[in-house]
C-alpha cells in the first residue's frame, strides 16, 4: 500500500513538473477576432471573421506552438450596410472567393517559432484556405493575456483569382489586388 502511495506522489510531482514546462492556453473565441481588409483600385473593404477554436502553447512563458481555426461562415463586411453589405458578403462567400459552403473553416498551424525578444516571435506557419495549404511568415506580439499579429495573404495562392490583374487582362478599375491583410487579436 505504501509503494502505491509513493508511486502516486511521484506521478503527481512529475505531472506538476510537466505542467510547469508546457502550458496550452485556449483562446477566448468571444473576445478574439480576425479583421480583414481587401483593396481594389477604386477603394477597399473590411470586415471580420470569428474563430471557431484555437490555442497557444507556452513553455517557460515563451510561445512554442499554436493552432487556430476560423469559422468562415462568420465572414462579414463592416464598412457597408443594407443591400451593399449583403451583396459583398454573399460574393465573398461564393465560389468566386472563399467558397464557404464547401470550405466552412480555414486553419493556421505554427510550424516554427523564433524568439525575437521583447515578447515578439517570428512565426512560420501553414495557412489552409479552401483546402489549399501554403506557408506564411509573420510576427506575433504577446502581452499579458493577449497576442496580436498582422498577416499579408496572397489570395491567388488559394485559388481565389476573381478580379485579379495577375490572371485577367482589361479589368481596368475593377481590378482587385491579390494581397489582403489580416489583423488578428487572440485573447486567452
Amino acid at each position: 500500500m505504501r509503494s502505491i502511495k509513493s508511486f502516486s506522489i511521484v506521478l503527481l510531482v512529475l505531472f506538476s513538473y510537466i505542467q510547469g514546462i508546457s502550458q496550452t492556453k485556449k483562446i477566448d473565441i468571444s473576445k478574439s477576432i480576425i479583421k480583414w481588409e481587401g483593396k481594389k483600385i477604386t477603394g477597399q473593404h473590411g470586415g471580420t471573421i470569428n474563430f471557431k477554436e484555437g490555442y497557444l502553447i507556452f513553455k517557460d512563458k515563451k510561445v512554442t506552438g499554436g493552432s487556430f481555426t476560423a469559422d468562415m461562415k462568420t465572414l462579414s463586411n463592416t464598412d457597408q450596410t443594407g443591400s451593399s453589405k449583403s451583396k459583398l458578403e454573399g460574393h465573398l462567400r461564393s465560389e468566386d472567393f472563399f467558397s464557404v459552403d464547401n470550405f466552412t473553416t480555414s486553419t493556421l498551424v505554427f510550424k516554427s517559432i523564433a524568439n525575437k525578444g521583447n515578447n515578439t516571435y517570428l512565426i512560420n506557419a501553414d495557412l489552409t484556405i479552401k483546402g489549399i495549404t501554403n506557408s506564411i511568415q509573420f510576427d506575433l506580439v504577446v502581452s499579458a493575456n493577449k497576442a496580436t499579429a498582422e498577416l499579408e495573404v496572397n489570395r491567388t495562392k488559394y485559388d481565389i483569382k476573381y478580379g485579379s490583374g495577375s490572371y485577367f487582362d482589361d479589368l481596368g478599375d475593377k481590378t482587385i489586388y491579390d494581397d489582403f491583410e489580416l489583423d488578428v487579436v487572440l485573447v486567452y
